[in-house]
């Protein structure tokens, strides 16, 4: 993998992953989830791990679009459109 495409992975997944921590996190106090019922993490743990979990799904995302993109010069998959 060229560093070029790895950049088109992780750049827009970053920020999308800031973007969708924001919503979540406004709509959301951190300090009112609670893990199996009694687990109560801190507040930047929490914001972390949202942060790195939506980070990880953009990133996913990014991978597979870059996966399905066509090659140049690859005509077995040229459909005629």
């Amino acid at each position: 993998m060229k560093w070029r495409s790895l950049m088109w992975i992780l750049w827009p997944s970053f920020l999308m992953a800031g973007m969708a921590s924001a919503v979540v996190f406004a709509l959301i106090d951190p300090l009112d989830v609670a893990i199996f019922g009694y687990l109560r993490p801190q507040r930047e743990v929490l914001y972390a791990a949202g942060f790195f979990f939506f980070w990880f799904i953009c990133a996913l995302s990014s991978l597979l679009s870059l996966y399905i993109v066509p090659q140049p010069g690859d005509d077995r998959n040229d459909i005629g459109f």
